[in-house]
């Protein structure tokens, strides 16, 4: 119908023409279809991390957290985003190097989709409030889920400092952050009743 969803539902930086602020919520339920085992590993985890939290939590605080640490995700993620977009400009405008400057402009028009923020979310909330609980890699090797969300935090943290790819692992990282902020919020709330 010549709808562009992906620029109508994917979040761009606030610097792009195609930004629109309700899309730090319509990208956490849009993804590229081309990356279907993404998304395919975004569902299992959703399901496997997401289940006992819900059950444990109910619907309505379950909805809060996956809700916030997916906005976590986005402003930690537009935050890198936009710092690269102004280092960028800077140093083209000082060394005249043609790449910074198309590295500005590519950061302008590539949107960011996908729940997977908010998946990391769920991950640190699992490993919080399961840590003994074990998880098998490849259905295979047994590893306690406070270890496995250690690992996994510390291989986005590196992958989002040596990588120049198409995942967002500072989003993961936001995600995993905001999760470990709510679930601190809950608990003292708790202490005080």
């Amino acid at each position: 119908m010549g709808i562009n969803l992906l620029g109508l539902l994917g979040l761009y930086i606030p610097q792009s023409e195609l930004f629109q602020p309700y899309q730090l919520v319509t990208h956490l339920f849009f993804h590229d279809i081309s990356g279907f085992s993404h998304i395919l590993g975004n569902m299992f985890a959703l399901w496997m991390f997401g289940t006992p939290l819900e059950n444990l939590w109910g619907s309505r605080r379950f909805f809060i957290f996956y809700f916030i640490t997916g906005l976590g995700a986005a402003t930690i993620h537009l935050g890198v985003n936009i710092f690269e977009y102004y280092s960028y400009l800077n140093n083209f405008s000082v060394t005249g190097i043609n790449d910074y400057a198309v590295n500005a402009q590519r950061l302008l028009w590539i949107p960011t989709v996908g729940a997977s923020g908010a998946v990391f979310g769920l991950l640190l909330g699992y490993g919080m409030t399961y840590p003994d609980q074990k998880i098998y890699l490849y259905f295979l090797m047994p590893i306690k889920a406070k270890y496995f969300v250690a690992f996994y935090g510390l291989f986005e943290l590196f992958s989002g400092f040596a990588s120049t790819g198409n995942i967002a692992h500072f989003a993961h990282i936001g995600g995993m952050v905001f999760g470990f902020l709510i679930l601190k919020y809950w608990k003292g709330k708790q202490r005080r009743f």
